[in-house]
């Protein structure tokens, strides 16, 4: 069995920073999680952690890459234009009453690879509509939420495809285990000196109230301006419920909402982009005023035309993020195939819905006052990474002074 290479005392402790790091779960809160079902050995953790913290009721729905491929195989055409909305509004509800939210990735990144490109695009655009009332719980961070990894045969074997399938798990596992801190003697001590140092950058970015971020480097000369009143966030943030969560298990990155009118140059992807089964490569981007008008791919491009091609904010910008060259995850030297992990290697920007947490006093605005303010709405968020060792990035102030931020990928 290839979960006999997981060490099961570090999946206590990852399952621990899950629920106390990750959640900061409250007495009396329900969790609501989701997960691939190879993951049910870390899923039974957290909710025997969950149940310790005080959750109320801890529910589980899981999913399974089979399963999921059996519907590619074998429905009919309209099957890939609907989504079960009854599903999601019911987790809407659940948020809407106060419940966490918690997910588990491990799915197998290239799933949908060899599947018809078009009907991944239309499932994917028809579960985007159908998850939008609970994505926005989420993405205006309403409540605490955190996202975890589960080292999966399916998705070890990607990373490393020339192991054994017990070798490569075991080694994504110790990649994870190394990543969440749940390798230390105490992982939450270890994630309070994480979140402090992480709070320092956001801080002096928060001070500087740069209007700009001007990336160069590796092929990219781009200028990202920054949302009006846009506040820097990372590590541990305060949920409008008012509980500070990590909602990501890793974390190593400081970002914010970049102005989705005030964006132009050219972006160069320094790590490919796994999205919905499929490896995106070699992405480049030409912005104009804000919008994509020219993007391409050397591999995947259908698939990035198509998730460009989602709404009118699929072609703007929803994030920005800054990560060091550095990061543990980048020395790690591995493509993990997955955005939770791939994003924490390296800056990255985001195409899509803003985080409306991401302005002074956001968890206050309107959606009419966040788009005022620059902030972009649309189905999608998704992370592509920009960043590397050629990496240089000025700040950009109101008056036009320039301030180092990065220089050859590191903080200046």
């Amino acid at each position: 069995m290839a979960s006999d290479a997981i060490d099961p005392q570090l999946l206590d402790r990852l399952a621990e920073v899950a629920v106390q790091v990750g959640l900061n779960l409250q007495d009396g809160q329900d969790l609501v999680l989701t997960a691939p079902v190879e993951a049910l050995p870390l899923v039974r953790r957290i909710a025997a952690e969950a149940y310790r913290a005080g959750a109320g009721t801890f529910t589980p729905i899981l999913s399974d890459g089979q399963i999921t491929l059996a519907r590619f195989e074998n429905a009919k055409d309209e099957s890939f234009d609907r989504a079960p909305d009854w599903l999601y509004q019911g987790m809407a509800k659940a948020y809407e009453a106060g419940a966490a939210r918690m997910a588990i990735v491990g799915e197998d990144p290239m799933l949908l690879s060899e599947q018809d490109p078009e009907k991944v695009s239309r499932a994917g655009k028809a579960n985007s509509i159908a998850y939008k009332p609970a994505l926005e719980k989420i993405s205006n961070f309403e409540i605490n939420w955190s996202i975890v990894s589960y080292p999966t045969v399916a998705w070890a074997k990607r990373v490393f495809p020339d192991l054994p399938e017990d070798e490569a798990v075991g080694k994504l596992a110790d990649a994870i285990f190394a990543a969440s801190r749940a390798d230390q003697p105490d992982p939450v001590a270890a994630w309070e000196a994480h979140n402090a140092a992480l709070r320092k950058r956001r801080d002096w970015l928060n001070e500087q109230r740069f209007s700009a971020l001007h990336f160069t480097g590796g092929g990219t000369d781009l200028t990202v301006g920054l949302a009006d009143d846009h506040e820097w966030s990372g590590g541990a943030s305060e949920a409008n419920n008012g509980v500070v969560c990590n909602p990501n298990i890793p974390t190593e990155e400081v970002f914010t909402t970049p102005h989705a009118a005030r964006v132009d140059g050219v972006v160069r992807a320094t790590k490919p982009l796994s999205h919905q089964g499929s490896l995106i490569e070699n992405i480049e981007m030409r912005f104009e005023g804000g919008k994509v008008v020219e993007a391409k791919a050397s591999r995947g491009e259908a698939v990035l035309q198509k998730l460009i091609d989602t709404d009118e904010g699929a072609r703007r910008l929803g994030e920005v993020a800054l990560v060091p060259n550095g990061s543990p995850i980048s020395a790690s030297g591995l493509l993990f195939y997955n955005t939770l992990y791939d994003e924490n290697a390296a800056c990255h920007i985001a195409m899509g819905q803003c985080y409306s947490k991401c302005f002074i006093n956001g968890g206050e605005l309107s959606e009419d006052e966040v788009a005022a303010k620059g902030g972009n709405s649309s189905m999608i968020h998704v992370d592509w990474m920009i960043g590397g060792p050629e990496t240089d990035i000025d700040g950009i102030k109101p008056d036009g002074t320039r301030v180092p931020v990065f220089r050859k990928g590191e903080w200046a």
